[in-house]
């Protein structure tokens, strides 16, 4: 190696060792300004900072109302959420650093879940984006959006795992896998938080519902969740252990029970495992009103009891309960909770308020030129519409149906959300335009179509029951040259407390879209989807030649759907989770479990094995699925050695070919099957992904590096770690394929 070289190196290290020397001195700074605060603070002025209330409106925006005002003045409320705009945060800082014994500033939180102003795609949609970077872009740009509003702090990402269909609020998740689930959670944090929380366009992330909220029974939100601690520690905890190493900065305590115990009074969750496992150093809000909710759930007595168990088992803020500013001093004098526990919740909310910098200047985030120039900027809304185009996936292309003609004499387009803004964005959609800046379908079609090209019909309403626009609609599709159809949910039928026991299109619109095929036997039909979860098309697969699934796109969903339907944009993407043939199979996911009576491929009609008697057990769509404009050959997957010790790794390589006619991007899944475990394991997991870019007729050969890390689980004693054993692998386009190559683990 050369002196040159070397140099470099010792370059390199000392400014990583500086940096990390930096980040601890600030660390030891802003706890010794902390200690030193505090010694100053009353009990109750510590307890006041554990406390969060709603923010107050009127028409015009924010308001400071009479109750919060006393609060503040009291020093009785450390957290704000639902307050943001310059005007109405700086009024609410103003009476906390100004009206008060010790000027603790505010910290202001809101949900920004998928954009602030800007709407991107929902979580769901965003994740089959597979596109780490693109997560976190929108998540850049939501805090740029947010900050510039005030806002210090967004309750997100929400990284819960589901499985579960029926659930409202797999739309703000990124879907079943817990790999690709745990680098989506990093992405998001990095993109909220960005590289210096000092910053005025950083906000602190929130890893939310922690823990196993996704696997509610009967998928009916906020329901029970047993589980083994092989489940939890294998599934449902390492997308909230990623984003620790990620350095998020709050966590989120849920609503459900965990095996008899509510999550937000939860003692192994918070405080064995967060605290003490992971070493979690920032602090935990519960969700709103959860210690509360401890009563129904049959676990508190009453609500002083529930303010115990609550800081007690390790939630640092009660957001809305109002039972820590009401009870917590009293059972601290009663000694029922320790004074510590109080300190130190108190000290891990003010740490954060110093990261902030809100100590050096409560206003840094209050900037009326910055708020007004920051939202919907034009490259923030030309990222909007990539990111949807990006999230969208091709479900079927049959005869290719898709693209369509710009030079069709006509298109009909029907259906309730063709001309929508609204429903568009989705649920949980912040602050964002639904009836202004929102682009609808139809206004994205005038870029590609001239208007005596387009003949538009309704036809039906989302739910309601009403046919009388069937007729206008089956007279357009019988004038048209092809048919496009745009339906779904309506954005409140996913997110929370949206629960569905039929995953059917609602409404009549299946009838609908029976209809048209009838009346036009011959003529091609697309559909597009706008939905928060996996739908039942058991049907319409039969029905239409092609289906679009773009989930709800957000502002710039109308364009970048056009963008998509006429081949502007090759759909890329693919399936985060999967879509059953009915509500039946459901629980379905691609990583389960063999049974010991599996359908033999030789013979899959056999008796007395573990299948359906009506259905297939297969999904209708695989987890990974997704369809492109081109075609991918897959060839030559090669090992770089077919035996792997604990100590090195192997290499596994395959050559990609676009063996189509246009453009495009290509996701590359790498799965492995452990075939012999202590514990059972899936029959496939994802262990690696690459999105790639290739030119019609370009091959390249993608490669992945296996390590032990690859392969470790949590075993029947709670160890972690890897065992030895004959290993599974595969390269593919998706989760439905049979595995061919074989490596050996040897210890």
């Amino acid at each position: 190696m050369n002196s040159f070289i070397k140099s470099k190196i010792v370059l390199i290290f000392s400014l990583i060792i500086c940096y990390f020397s930096e980040a601890q001195i600030n660390q030891q700074l802003f706890e010794a300004k902390v200690d030193s605060l505090m010694q100053l603070m009353t009990l109750q002025e510590k307890i006041g900072q554990t406390v969060m209330y709603s923010g107050s409106w009127d028409q015009t925006g924010p308001i400071v109302g009479s109750d919060n005002g006393k609060f503040i003045r009291e020093g009785n409320m450390g957290a704000m959420l639902n307050a943001f705009t310059v005007k109405g945060t700086r009024n609410l800082q103003k009476i906390a650093v100004e009206e008060t014994r010790l000027g603790i500033p505010l910290l202001f939180g809101y949900d920004v879940i998928h954009g602030h102003r800007t709407i991107f795609p929902i979580n769901l949609g965003l994740s089959a984006s597979w596109d780490l970077k693109m997560v976190e872009e929108s998540s850049r740009i939501a805090a740029e959006e947010a900050s510039a509003e005030g806002l210090h702090w967004t309750f997100a990402p929400m990284v819960d795992i589901s499985r579960e269909p029926r659930w409202g609020r797999i739309s703000e998740g990124a879907g079943e896998d817990v790999y690709l689930g745990s680098q989506i959670a990093k992405a998001y944090v990095h993109g909220f938080q960005g590289d210096d929380l000092s910053q005025p366009n950083t906000i602190l992330a929130c890893a939310k519902h922690y823990v196993a909220y996704g696997a509610a029974q009967a998928g009916r939100d906020y329901h029970t969740v047993n589980m083994g601690e092989g489940e939890l520690r294998n599934v449902y905890l390492p997308p909230f252990k990623a984003t620790v190493d990620a350095g998020v900065e709050t966590f989120m305590s849920a609503f459900n029970e965990l095996n008899g115990v509510p999550t937000s009074g939860n003692k192994f969750t918070l405080r064995d495992i967060l605290r003490g496992e992971w070493n979690f150093e920032g602090f935990v809000v519960s969700d709103y009103t959860s210690i509360n909710e401890m009563i129904p759930h049959g676990f508190a007595k009453d609500s002083i009891d529930a303010a115990r168990i609550g800081m007690n088992t390790g939630v640092d803020m009660d957001m809305m309960g109002e039972i820590y500013r009401l009870h917590l001093k009293k059972l601290v004098e009663e000694g029922k909770v320790s004074e510590d526990y109080v300190n130190d919740a108190c000290k891990r909310i003010l740490l954060a308020k110093y990261k902030l910098g809100l100590f050096d200047d409560p206003y840094r985030y209050i900037d009326e030129e910055r708020e007004v120039n920051t939202k919907y900027k034009p490259e923030y809304l030309a990222k909007a519409r990539e990111i949807a185009a990006a999230s969208s996936v091709l479900l079927q292309n049959n005869n290719e149906a898709l693209p369509l003609n710009r030079n069709s004499k006509s298109i009909a387009f029907i259906g309730p959300l063709v001309k929508d803004e609204y429903d568009i964005l989705g649920n949980w959609a912040a602050k964002g335009d639904r009836n202004g800046k929102a682009i609808s379908v139809f206004e994205g079609l005038s870029e590609y179509l001239k208007p005596h090209q387009i003949l538009y019909a309704k036809g039906s309403e989302i739910l309601k029951d009403d046919d009388s626009g069937f007729n206008k609609a089956i007279s357009a599709s019988k004038q048209a040259d092809e048919i496009v159809l745009v339906m779904g949910e309506g954005h409140n039928m996913s997110g929370e407390a949206a629960s569905r026991t039929n995953l059917k299109i609602p409404g009549i619109q299946p009838k609908l879209i029976k209809k048209i095929r009838k009346a036009n036997p011959n003529k091609k039909i697309t559909l597009v989807l706008m939905n928060g979860r996996p739908l039942n098309l058991s049907d319409e697969v039969n029905l239409v030649d092609a289906i679009l699934e773009v989930w709800f796109p957000g502002t710039m969903g109308g364009s970048a759907i056009a963008d998509l339907l006429f081949g502007e944009v090759n759909p890329s993407g693919k399936l985060t989770v999967t879509f059953p043939r009915n509500v039946g199979q459901v629980p379905i996911y691609y990583n389960m479990k063999n049974t010991g009576r599996p359908i033999p491929e030789s013979n899959a009609g056999e008796d007395y094995k573990s299948n359906y008697i009506d259905v297939p057990n297969t999904p209708l769509f695989v987890f990974g699925h997704g369809l492109s404009y081109t075609s991918f050959q897959y060839s030559d997957l090669k090992l770089s050695s077919n035996q792997m010790t604990f100590s090195n790794s192997i290499i596994a390589s395959v050559k990609i070919t676009n063996s189509g006619n246009m453009d495009g991007y290509e996701i590359v899944q790498l799965y492995i099957h452990d075939k012999v475990g202590s514990v059972t394991r899936p029959v496939k997991e994802l262990k690696g992904f690459q999105k790639i870019f290739l030119k019609k007729g370009e091959s390249k050969v993608v490669t992945f590096t296996i390590s032990v890390e690859d392969l470790k689980f949590y075993n029947s004693e709670m160890t972690y770690g890897v065992e030895s054993g004959e290993f599974e692998i595969a390269i593919a386009p998706n989760s439905d394929f049979k595995f061919k190559h074989i490596f050996n683990l040897n210890d």
